[in-house]
């Protein structure tokens, strides 16, 4: 059985366990005494999620045909999946989660990310954390000597992206200024092609490109590039020229915030 044949066979069976599990009251059917089917009908779930039903049971037979994002996720309403099931299920039908929403189930995991931050940040080496808007959740000490002092920035304008961009500090701080915005910005429209129904990075985008014009060359590039480890030099204050790792840790629990962490080149390396 090919890979693709067997994405198909599995998104069909975890359909149809799906569906065995809601109860036809819990969305309006009568429950009946003569319901012989487990849950929901198929065709009350194709009715349910805008679908025809024919086109549903073709879907459950695991026939060739591909549901859109939009699809996907109407079924995931109507089906009440939880986030994981919603994220396996577009992976079945489509190798990769479009809209991940976050995991948690209690409390937001802002707080969690600071925790780490402190915890982490315990150290001479700068480790900060970002959101997907590019916007600074929480930073170390050590992110001030070497980065900025963020903390005195107004808190609407505290944004790597926008430090970059805009703030003489960054240029004095990295000496490789113009790799490094260039890879910034690749990356930013790597990950945010993740979110194409969000506003607020519309706005973002329109934000940056109107207070600077390198920003607006660079997205005209198309340029991308994945996350991903990496080298960064700066001209510390005290310290003079230093090079230091980046890794970056992206946090399952909440899909738009990311831990950077700084250390030292291994000698040799």
């Amino acid at each position: 059985m090919s890979g693709d044949n067997w994405s198909r066979q599995e998104l069909a069976r975890f359909l149809k366990s799906r569906r065995a599990r809601v109860r036809p009251d819990q969305v309006g059917f009568p429950q009946g005494s003569r319901r012989r089917t487990q849950g929901l009908r198929r065709e009350e779930v194709a009715v349910l999620a805008g679908l025809s039903p024919t086109w549903y049971t073709y879907l459950e037979q695991g026939r060739d045909i591909h549901p859109s994002v939009q699809v996907l996720d109407s079924l995931a309403r109507v089906l009440d999946l939880s986030e994981d099931e919603r994220r396996y299920m577009h992976t079945l039908a489509h190798g990769q989660v479009a809209n991940p929403q976050p995991l948690y189930e209690r409390d937001p995991p802002e707080g969690l990310v600071r925790h780490l931050v402190t915890q982490l940040g315990q150290n001479d080496y700068p480790v900060y954390a970002t959101d997907v808007y590019c916007d600074l959740i929480a930073w170390n000490q050590a992110s001030a000597e070497w980065y900025d002092d963020w903390s005195a920035w107004p808190a609407e304008q505290r944004n790597m992206l926008r430090w970059m961009l805009v703030s003489p500090t960054a240029r004095d701080r990295l000496p490789d200024w113009e790799n490094d915005i260039r890879d910034l910005v690749a990356r930013w429209r790597s990950e945010v092609a993740k979110w194409p129904r969000d506003e607020r990075i519309k706005a973002k985008i329109n934000e940056f490109s109107a207070i600077s014009p390198v920003f607006s060359r660079l997205w005209r590039e198309h340029d991308v590039q994945e996350h991903r480890s990496r080298v960064r030099r700066f001209r510390h204050p005290r310290l003079g020229s230093q090079t230091l790792w980046m890794a970056m840790m992206l946090m399952p629990d909440e899909p738009m915030a990311a831990l950077v962490i700084h250390y030292p080149m291994v000698a040799g390396k």
